[in-house]
């Protein structure tokens, strides 16, 4: 496998609006004081709080984004790279397994949306109604440095189209590389073919997060999907 030094700004991914909103909690309480407390009650139940706090068996708090509490609002991004590491799919994704995420990202804002549309289309699927309004958010971020890439080998068991076979594949591969200080994976992207993607593996490693355009998807009783940028 080749390695591949990059130094580019603005690599996009793409967050359900729904996770991307200032913190909930704080228009329930009346002073910092009180905020507090109800941070330390949601940090009970919320794995990416959890990790922050040490006591995640997967992850080391001195990987993840540096954070406060209190600084989440002046810190833009920090809990955004945190919660990409700590929130996982049952039986995880492409390169990462159930235990640890990672940061997936794109050079093409309509690579990102293929790749997250053929999740929500086969999500929709399972529950057999292919109707439905989905908003994502561009988050932009900066890489430099050298990272693994996959580019040029795309028969590799990896990146096949079926998830049944390539995450298996892939969450080896990652878990391999990790094991020997990769920070990332450049592959080419199996939703959009001429468009490249890149999987982070080291929270600090994903610099100057800020946030970018919003995008609608509209799926109107079929698998096909429409997409309109929101004004």
């Amino acid at each position: 496998m080749k390695q591949t030094e990059i130094s580019d700004r603005g690599l996009i991914r793409l967050l359900p609006a729904t996770y991307h909103k200032a913190p909930a909690l704080r228009g329930l309480v009346d002073s910092d004081e009180e905020a507090d407390i109800l941070a330390e009650i949601e940090g009970l139940t919320s794995a990416r709080l959890v990790a922050e706090s040490g006591k995640s068996p997967h992850l080391d708090p001195r990987e993840l984004a540096w954070h406060r509490r209190k600084a989440d609002l002046r810190v833009y991004g920090n809990t955004h790279v945190n919660a990409a590491f700590t929130y996982t799919r049952a039986r995880g994704n492409r390169f990462n397994g159930e235990d640890r995420g990672a940061w997936y990202c794109t050079w093409d804002v309509m690579v990102s949306v293929a790749e997250v549309a053929f999740h929500r289309t086969r999500e929709l699927g399972y529950v057999g109604d292919f109707n439905d309004v989905a908003r994502y958010v561009e988050l932009h971020a900066d890489f430099i440095g050298i990272f693994d890439d996959l580019t040029d080998e795309p028969g590799h068991t990896a990146l096949h189209a079926d998830p049944k076979v390539g995450y298996p594949a892939g969450q080896h591969l990652a878990d391999d590389l990790r094991r020997t200080g990769s920070r990332g994976l450049i592959y080419p992207s199996v939703r959009a073919p001429t468009g490249n993607c890149l999987v982070c593996f080291d929270p600090q490693a994903i610099q100057n997060v800020r946030p970018g355009a919003s995008w609608d998807l509209t799926w109107d009783g079929a698998p096909d999907y429409s997409i309109l940028p929101v004004v």
